[in-house]
């Protein structure tokens, strides 16, 4: 990455007050487990889970577009204090401007974290739009930067950490840990 798109990434990372993030492929490793009676498992990282507070602890937004529903997606924004929870949206763009247009947030303070191409329109039109290794090739392609560690497996956490990391409050959030 030059110079000149170093800063302007991070000049867009400073005006980050809201993160959306996708399910499955990033909170989850992707994976469709079903028990024999039908009922759908979903495995979350605690990784995740605190990335997630820190956001919040730093002031910033969250939010959950998903394209699958499940009982499991709820059950975790809840525990999280998730503030925004969109389910079954194919088209995640018009979910977002529809967020955006209830809670005030615009694209330019919009960061978003998401694997496949029902994700790609989304990480287009955001601040910042990421991915994560494991993720589609061609939104690879598109995204402003990608995470180092697999969905479901911490990346959502260095997601949390890149955006705090940028508006220098995570030294600050750690150090209430010590």
């Amino acid at each position: 990455m030059t110079y000149e798109a170093a800063e302007s990434l991070n000049s867009r990372l400073q005006k980050i007050t809201l993160a959306v993030f996708d399910v499955d492929g990033i909170l989850t490793s992707g994976q469709l487990l079903f028990l024999p009676n039908g009922q759908e498992v979903k495995q979350f990282n605690t990784l995740d889970g605190l990335g997630l507070k820190l956001l919040m602890q730093g002031g910033i937004e969250t939010a959950i577009i998903t394209g699958r529903s499940s009982p499991q997606v709820i059950q975790r924004s809840r525990s999280l204090g998730i503030n925004h929870l969109q389910q079954g949206r194919e088209d995640k763009l018009v979910a977002l401007e529809e967020l955006w247009s209830r809670t005030g947030h615009s694209a330019e303070t919009t960061a978003y974290i998401g694997d496949d191409l029902p994700d790609l329109s989304a990480i287009r039109h955001c601040a910042f739009g990421a991915t994560v290794p494991n993720g589609h090739d061609f939104v690879k392609s598109h995204a402003d930067w990608c995470t180092e560690r697999k969905g479901g497996e911490g990346a959502a956490r260095e997601f949390c950490e890149y955006i705090l990391s940028a508006q220098g409050k995570l030294a600050i959030l750690h150090d209430d840990y010590l």
